[in-house]
Order: structure tokens, then C-alpha cells, then sequence
């Protein structure tokens, strides 16, 4: 038998936040629950059986938190309180939805997005080596990257240090033009994306000429101990058993290393293999270190990059 329910919004803007962009959200809550949503003015109609009505309403509820102060709520957002109402961790839903990360120069407020999102950010704090291993738009470097400049704006290291291969299979440069900071920067870009969210461009730039932020390719590594440092190695399926090793004998004390990869887009020779996963295989069951693998669930880009990530899998398998 089907059934209606009306749920009256307290305002414009938490009718926006909660239909979303296109009335996305709507349709995603749709999906999820087997319920028709419509939404008038600031009223939305629910309907369909009484057990889809009952699991739509319960999951709008969990998101009351973001809608009803007007604030974005995206499909990835919805599918974490679904896992949360499936497995009975709305107590954990909550934290994750009032613990707020860091806010953007923009006045933004980054946060965890999903459990696995949270576990990976909690290892960070509390290990001095941590693995990230997962699909492109999971929010391994950013979210490294956020802590980094947390850590570092509180005075807690003296260095931000990011690396990370300069060219996908061999670090062959010469060919670019330019000197070197020219020829590694296009392969550095997402790593200062991550920083322009949080340090002003023209600080940043002062900050490098000082040495306190350092962005370098992996070959720079060698050689040197990485004292009180927060040290990012991203795009780390991209190293060689050797190079890896390299890097995670290169940490002193006082500091923090994070690596960061995806081991299904590795760009090294089909023959060679890559340091991260050997690195996994050898330091799995080392104490004090933290390994983290997130999922095509834990994507918090364009939601086709969620779809696109599991079309390849799927071939793939």
C-alpha cells in the first residue's frame, strides 16, 4: 500500500542543501531508500510503503545536522549515513558529521567524509608512518596535506616536505623546458593545490624560499635525514622497491611521514614492480605502523568518478 509523508524544512535554504544541485540528492535518497521524493517549496512529499517511508525519513533525519543550517550535502554524505543506519553507528555518524577538520581560506569547512575517510585521519595523528592506499578522488593527499599545514601553522614541525616521483616511470626530465623547479612543477601541481586551499599563494612562496615548505621530486630525498618534519610522499605506486625504501629510511625524529598511492594505476614498466605494494607486503605486520585502504565508496569528487572507478574494476576483475 503506498503511503505519503509530508516533511516540512525550516527554511529555503535547508530545502537547497537537502534536494541539492538538480535535485541530486533527492534522487540519490531515492536510490537508497525505493521512495518518490518531491519537494515543494519547503515541503517534501515522501511516498511509498511504509518501510521505505520509515528508512527515508530516518536517513533525512541523520543529515539534519547539514541541512538544517543550510549546508552542502552531497551523495557521498547520504551514502555514509545509509552505511551508518545499516550497521548501527549513528552515534559515529554524528562525530563524523560535527568533527570539523580545518576550515579553507575560502571559509570552508573540510571534514572527514566517510568512516574510512576518519580511521585514515585518526592513523595519521597517531602514527609516525602511515599508508593511504586507494582510487583517484578518495582524499589521500588533500587530507594529508590538510594536516600537514594544521601541523604546521601550530608550530608542531619545522618542515612540510612533499615528494613524489617527477615523471611516472623513470624521472626522466630533460626533456622539458626550463630549469628544474620549471620541470618538476607540472608533476607537482596537486600537491599545491592542497596548500593554495589553506596558505595564502605569495606566503607559500616565502615559505619555500625559507625551506620550511619543500617540494621536491624523490631523487632530492637521497642522501638526507628528515629531521621534526611532516613529509608527504604521494603518487607512491609510482616508486621502485629501492626508491621506496629510500624514502621511508629518510625519516628522523620528531618527524611524520605519509604515503599516498593507488596501486591500480601504477605507470611502471610492466615488468617492474611497485615499491608500495612490496612496501605493504614487507610492513604490514610492522608495530607503529599504520596502513589505511579506502574504496570506490570513499570518492568525494564528481559522483561519475565514483561510476567510473567501479566500471573499472569490474573490467578489470
Amino acid at each position: 500500500m503506498v503511503e505519503t509523508l509530508t516533511v516540512q524544512l525550516p527554511s529555503v535554504e535547508s530545502a537547497i542543501a537537502l534536494s541539492g544541485t538538480q535535485e541530486d540528492n533527492l534522487k540519490t535518497l531515492a536510490r537508497q531508500t525505493g521512495a518518490t521524493l518531491v519537494l515543494r517549496g519547503q515541503e517534501l512529499l515522501i511516498s511509498g510503503t511504509a518501510n521505505q517511508i520509515d528508512l527515508c525519513s530516518r536517513l533525512i533525519q541523520s543529515l539534519k545536522d547539514y541541512w538544517s543550517q543550510g549546508k552542502p550535502i552531497t551523495s557521498v554524505d547520504i551514502l555514509t549515513a545509509r552505511q551508518a543506519l545499516d550497521t548501527d553507528r549513528e552515534d559515529e555518524l554524528q562525530d563524523l558529521q560535527r568533527d570539523m577538520l580545518a576550515r579553507t581560506r575560502r571559509g570552508d569547512v573540510i571534514r572527514a567524509k566517510t568512516f574510512r575517510q576518519r580511521q585514515y585521519i585518526q592513523a595519521v595523528r597517531t602514527h609516525d608512518l602511515t599508508f593511504c592506499i586507494g582510487p583517484a578522488g578518495t582524499g589521500k593527499t588533500y587530507l594529508a596535506a590538510v594536516l600537514a599545514v594544521q601541523a604546521l601553522l601550530a608550530n608542531e614541525y619545522e618542515r612540510l616536505i612533499l615528494t613524489r616521483p617527477a615523471v611516472e616511470a623513470g624521472e626522466k626530465l630533460g626533456f622539458l623546458p626550463g630549469d628544474l623547479q620549471q620541470k618538476v612543477n607540472p608533476y607537482l601541481r596537486p600537491l599545491y593545490d592542497a596548500l593554495y586551499e589553506f596558505v595564502d599563494p605569495e606566503k607559500i612562496a616565502g615559505l619555500m624560499e625559507r625551506g620550511v615548505i619543500e617540494v621536491a621530486p624523490i631523487a632530492y630525498m637521497r642522501g638526507r635525514t628528515l629531521n621534526n618534519a611532516f613529509v608527504i610522499i604521494d603518487e607512491a605506486q609510482n616508486t621502485t622497491p629501492a626508491q621506496m625504501k629510500m624514502l621511508l629510511t629518510r625519516i628522523g625524529f620528531k618527524s611524520k611521514m605519509v604515503v599516498t598511492g593507488d596501486l591500480t594505476q601504477t605507470d611502471l614498466p610492466y615488468n617492474q614492480t611497485s615499491g608500495l605494494g612490496m612496501a605493504e607486503r614487507i610492513l604490514r605486520s610492522v608495530d607503529d605502523v599504520a596502513f589505511c585502504h579506502l574504496s570506490k565508496a570513499d570518492v568525494v569528487r564528481h559522483p561519475l568518478v565514483q561510476k567510473i572507478v567501479e566500471a573499472y574494476e569490474k573490467f578489470e576483475s
